[in-house]
């Protein structure tokens, strides 16, 4: 976390945007204002904390609706006078129930993953006789693994002969039977990119090596 006293809050009269996003999906979830006392409380109670320009005081989100929104960090910009706080949201994070203040799409692109490994995770809890992902993860890795490679098939032979929306879907399957896979090993998606940003650093290195070479 950062120091409060790092930051310059003099710039904005006292005052510092703070844009929320989901630090899983990487949503934007809105825009707020946060002041010193505010930034404090955040840090200290790990709820998302502002400081209303309408009301003209601080106030926690959720105090009213329950939609809370943990944070997971609070990072500052290069000028030192605005913060990204990365939340996970305990309900919808706008105030006219959408999940966002920036469009009603729900985790777009590719945040979606991330929404479906928490409706993985929601699953896994449920009785196995009513909920097939918890079923899958109850027959274990070796079954989810057959899973997979039998979804892997199929993509590939949508790949060579099928149209384009019967390889979108199957394509999906692999995905999804892909990300209960890795849950069942305790694993996240995130665990997969951290290995190519880990593979993708070398060559960035190896490029930049390259152009310092002489002609």
């Amino acid at each position: 976390m950062i120091n409060p006293e790092t930051l310059d809050f003099q710039k904005g009269d006292g005052l510092i945007p703070a844009v929320v996003q989901d630090a899983d999906t990487l949503q934007v979830l809105t825009l707020a204002y946060m002041d010193e006392a505010a930034l404090r409380e955040t840090l200290e109670s790990d709820e998302a904390t502002f400081f209303s320009r309408s009301r003209g005081g601080r106030w926690r989100k959720g105090e009213t609706s329950g939609n809370r929104l943990k944070v997971v960090s609070v990072t500052p910009d290069c000028d030192r006078d605005a913060v990204v706080v990365a939340v996970r949201p305990m309900g919808p994070a706008c105030h006219l129930g959408t999940t966002s203040c920036f469009g009603e799409d729900d985790a777009p692109g590719l945040g979606r993953i991330a929404a479906l490994e928490r409706t993985i995770a929601d699953r896994a809890a449920q009785d196995p006789s009513v909920s097939y992902t918890a079923r899958l993860i109850a027959e274990g890795p070796k079954r989810l693994a057959q899973k997979v490679g039998e979804e892997g098939v199929e993509t590939a032979l949508a790949g060579v002969a099928g149209p384009d929306a019967e390889l979108a879907s199957e394509a999906a399957d692999l995905i999804y039977h892909l990300l209960v896979l890795l849950r069942s090993r305790h694993l996240s998606f995130q665990a997969v990119l951290d290995v190519l940003a880990e593979r993708a650093r070398p060559a960035k290195d190896n490029s930049k090596e390259g152009s310092s070479d002489p002609a």
